[in-house]
Order: structure tokens, then sequence, then C-alpha cells
């Protein structure tokens, strides 16, 4: 399955108008972002646990990477409520549920293959900083690929800036319209995902409410290496 698979060009997402797609394990729907690779896949997804839904325990081969949207999503490494952030590198296991339901959007296969960096952050360790444009950033991860933050952007501020390494932003609160001299503006609600490709430009204003939004930089700009053969040969 491929959808959004081509890296190198700019892609979006409007989930609000998206149907939820049923997953092998019964109480489990997603919405699919990108994906390349069948149920092993390198994918970003929405996903939501049903109340008492679980996985049975496994291991991540290529990482995983998740934000919690809403509810309460659980392990054996604790309980991680609505704005949690939650970074598994490479070969760490789990298993995963919900006893009272929850949503996260959920990265994997999109490691390093010998990345071995653990986070995980709850909501009241999150201390944002302002800058000088008034932006708010909580920076959640960073290493020398990649930059992941929280950030809360002014009502009507606007950004004009390039993106080297490319960007994922996905929108938690608000909304922001991406500005383009090719296509018409494009407005991104809550839950909406942008993704740019390295050496992109940025061009956006935010909404008369603001947007908060999640974000991930820098980490288009080299292939990971990732073994697509291998990643159809773990589907048969």
């Amino acid at each position: 399955m491929n959808i959004n698979a081509d890296f190198s060009v700019r892609a979006s997402a409007h989930t609000a108008s998206m149907a939820w797609i049923p997953s092998p394990l019964a109480g489990v729907q997603r919405k699919m972002l990108d994906r390349i690779g069948g149920e092993v896949a390198r994918a970003t997804s929405i996903v939501r646990y049903a109340p008492g839904s679980a996985f049975s325990p496994h291991v991540h081969t290529g990482g995983e990477e998740f934000l919690v949207l809403d509810g309460v999503f659980q392990d054996e490494h604790g309980d991680f409520p609505c704005g949690a952030y939650v970074r598994n590198p490479p070969h760490t296991s789990h298993t995963p549920g919900s006893a009272p339901g929850c949503t996260i959007l959920v990265k994997l296969w999109q490691f390093a293959l010998d990345d071995r960096t653990e986070v995980r952050l709850a909501a009241h360790d999150y201390h944002y900083v302002r800058q000088d444009d008034g932006t708010e950033i909580m920076l959640l991860h960073e290493d020398s690929r990649e930059q992941v933050t929280l950030e809360h952007w002014p009502p009507g501020s606007r950004f004009d800036k390039p993106i080297p390494g490319g960007a994922e932003i996905f929108v938690l609160d608000g909304s922001f319209t991406e500005e383009s001299e090719s296509r018409e503006g494009e407005t991104f609600i809550r839950h909406s995902w942008l993704r740019l490709p390295a050496a992109s430009r940025f061009v956006a204003v935010a909404g008369e409410d603001g947007v908060h939004v999640w974000a991930k930089t820098g980490h288009l700009e080299e292939p990971l290496g990732i073994d697509v053969q291998e990643l159809n040969s773990r589907n048969e």
C-alpha cells in the first residue's frame, strides 16, 4: 500500500473529512496520512483506540513516535494522557492499549535504525519559550537529524521561511492558511496535516484565533535507508 509515498513532493491531508479505517485489531481504527507497506509499514497515521482495546506485545524494529490527542494511552511503561509525547526507538517493545480509549498521532519506521533515544513527556512537563516573533515553542526532541516541537502561533502571524530539511506540521487547535504562487491557498484546521519536502519554502498565515501545532523539521533532507523490500517481506 502506498499513500503519499513520495517524500520528495508536498503532501497534505484533512482528516476531518476522512473515514476511519478498521485495523486488524477489533476496536482500533486509523486514518492514514502517509504509508509505504502493509500492516508493517513506514507510516504516519491517526489511530483511535476504543475503550478496553489493546494490541499484543510487539517490538518496533523501525521505531515509533506518538503524540496523544485525546484520552489516555497505556502500556507497561505507564499511563500517557492527552498531550503526552513518546519516542520509542528501534528495537524497543511494549503492549499498547487504552482502558478509557484514546486517539494518537503516530509515526512508524521513520527512525535511523541505530537511534536509541527514548523520550517520554507529559503535558505538565511542557515549558514553552517565547520567540522574538511572538511564537511560543516547546522542544520535544532534537538531534543531528531532526527537531520535534509543539508551537503556538499568534493570531494573524505570517511565516515566510526556507525549510531546507523538510517539515511536517499537524494542527492540534486553531488554523493556518498556506500560501503559494502555484495554487490557491490551502487552510489547515484541527487535525489537518502538511508535509513539505526538503528544500521547500513555508509561507503561511495563522488564523484569527492563532494555531497550536506539532511540528517535525529536518528529517526529510536525507533518505533514512529503510529497506522497502524488508517491509514487504514482513507483510508476506
